[in-house]
């Protein structure tokens, strides 16, 4: 694929899909380069009448499918993570996994915002859950883990695998292994994917 060294913008309208207004969407597609996703396009619509707004980005980049895996203690926690809106996140001594859905968005952050992402989530569970005592203790129990990686009395692996491998752990000490197709086919993406060769025999 062509690199994309400048911005293209892309602005067409359309009928509101919440207020049903006509021509009021604003539609505005826009291609980019960003620094570890490599091309990405922007999407974003708008509504001048209601206000309805919503934004999507999507890699236009497939690499190898791959798996990057890091031991995380405190030493780690400003290692830079990039991860891709169709990565799955998972620290299995902790029993965390993040996979994509169809909302998903990839972001650039280190390892101390990844566990404060999944603390975050945690946290929303407890007070989704309040009243059921199995889902409190459990909660509790991964705070207190995510609390002892943060202040170097735990040390667990971190993660990331990404179908499309525009997702990585950047650190020396990160082990990066290209994934099989069939571990590949296994994970999660987010997005609806239509096999040529189905359609071909039907």
């Amino acid at each position: 694929m062509q690199k994309i060294d400048e911005k293209q913008d892309n602005e067409m309208r359309s009928d509101c899909p919440v207020c049903n207004s006509e021509n009021t969407l604003v539609v505005t597609n826009k291609t980019d380069n960003i620094p570890y996703f490599g091309n990405i396009l922007e999407t974003a619509v708008r509504c001048e009448k209601c206000g309805y707004q919503s934004a999507d980005n999507i890699c236009l980049d497939h690499h190898d499918p791959s798996r990057y895996t890091l031991k995380i203690d405190t030493q780690k926690l400003n290692s830079r993570v990039a991860k891709s809106q169709t990565a799955t996140l998972t620290i299995p001594e902790l029993g965390l996994k993040v996979e994509p859905g169809s909302k998903s968005q990839g972001y650039v952050s280190n390892v101390e915002g990844i566990l404060n992402r999944f603390e975050d989530a945690v946290n929303q569970a407890l007070l989704l859950n309040d009243g059921n005592d199995e889902i409190q203790d459990n909660a509790l129990a991964i705070l207190r883990n995510i609390f002892a990686v943060k202040s170097g009395d735990k040390t667990v692996d971190l993660i990331l695998e990404d179908p499309f491998g525009n997702s990585m752990i950047d650190d020396d000490d990160a082990k990066m292994e290209i994934l099989t197709q069939q571990e590949a086919e296994s994970l999660e993406t987010g997005f609806t994917i239509i096999d040529e060769d189905d359609l071909e025999d039907e």
